[in-house]
């Protein structure tokens, strides 16, 4: 019975330890949780977390309890993990477009907890966040069959906010007609510009007339509304179902990879990227106008050992004949060594800037 007694003893002085560390713990969470609120960053780190579990469970000497022990601190996380989402429940991220667009798909799957903020377009959408009126937004920046979107690049050259994650979403076109429609009895389909060149081929196929809407949720909306039974949308399948509409035919774009890639835009710089992992930058500069200059400024990237993943070149409105160029590149930017290939590539720029910076590519799952 005394060594019962001091077994149960024990055991409750060991919860108020763990209590106070608890307490102390759920403190830094917040701290962790605020910081991503204001840089546009999702709660949920699946390699983070498993790096801890890993380094932590190693600090359990018994081998029968440590698979007890990876359950504690998974439980653990959960619950920091429903902390944060708490603390960061109702941050507003803006996007391009009305419910249904791609752009608000991508939007609630980044951030579930977040509350979505429809803007007509992409300057209002990212204007939004540099007013304080959002907390980050999340914007379209290159799709894998039209390429880069000019305007939102525009916007990162011009603008103040920074890139703090990178996300693709796979792009599934499916046909939508009203209830009792028939695939025979469509005439016309109605979507976005990209999205009807997408489905090119298949349009033509059919014979179909297109018309071109803003963008595919506002088409799915012109459909519902007109009610016509030979209109039909290009759009996705979350898409039909928020405006009660039909899928008459499934996966009809011509590519199977056709996929887009958000970027989130937020106020403040995100510096604590995970070097250990897929590190990668974004660069936007100007070059001196002298023979070679470009060559130049491009050979300091390797000289520096940093892999150019992407380079681009966009013109300047208001100067004719002008270019920006756009840079995305493997690495940390934010070490010793990137810190001395800036400088030295700031000797070729007239203007040089670091406009994102973000580890993993992450891939949005389809529902």
């Amino acid at each position: 019975m005394d060594n019962l007694q001091d077994a149960r003893q024990k055991i409750n002085e060991i919860d108020r330890e763990m209590a106070a560390l608890f307490e102390s713990r759920m403190q830094a969470a917040k701290v962790i949780a605020e910081y991503k609120k204001e840089r546009g960053l999702p709660i949920f780190d699946a390699a983070r977390e498993q790096t801890v579990i890993e380094k932590n469970s190693a600090y359990i000497r018994d081998y029968d309890i440590r698979s007890y022990y990876v359950r504690f601190l998974q439980d653990e996380m959960a619950v920091s993990k429903q902390y944060q989402e708490h603390i960061i429940s109702g941050a507003r991220v803006a996007y391009s477009g009305i419910e249904g667009a791609y752009a608000n798909i991508a939007a609630k799957k980044i951030f579930p907890y977040g509350r979505a903020i429809s803007y007509p377009d992409f300057r209002a959408a990212y204007e939004a966040v540099e007013r304080g009126d959002c907390d980050c937004c999340v914007l379209p920046i290159e799709n894998s069959y039209a390429g880069e979107v000019g305007q939102v690049m525009d916007l990162m050259f011009q603008g103040s906010l920074y890139v703090n994650g990178i996300y693709t979403l796979r792009i599934t076109h499916h046909l939508l007609g009203l209830e009792g429609a028939t695939l025979s009895g469509v005439k016309t389909v109605v979507s976005h510009p990209q999205a009807l060149a997408q489905c090119a081929e298949y349009i033509r196929s059919k014979g179909f007339e297109t018309v071109e809407y803003a963008n595919t949720a506002k088409a799915a909306k012109a459909v519902k509304d007109g009610g016509d039974v030979s209109v039909a949308a290009i759009a996705s399948s979350e898409t039909a179902r928020l405006y009660g509409l039909s899928v008459l035919d499934h996966d009809i774009n011509e590519s199977a990879t056709n996929s887009t890639r958000f970027a989130v835009f937020s106020r403040a710089q995100n510096k604590q990227v995970n070097t250990t992992r897929d590190s990668r930058f974004m660069l936007m500069f100007t070059v001196k106008n002298e023979a070679g200059a470009l060559a130049q400024a491009l050979n300091v990237l390797s000289s520096y050992g940093f892999n150019m993943r992407a380079l681009r070149s966009r013109p300047m409105k208001d100067l004719a004949w002008q270019y920006y160029f756009y840079i995305e590149a493997e690495g940390d930017e934010t070490g010793s060594n990137g810190s001395d290939m800036l400088r030295h590539l700031s000797l070729h720029c007239d203007m040089l800037k670091v406009v994102g910076h973000f580890s993993d590519e992450i891939i949005l799952k389809e529902d």
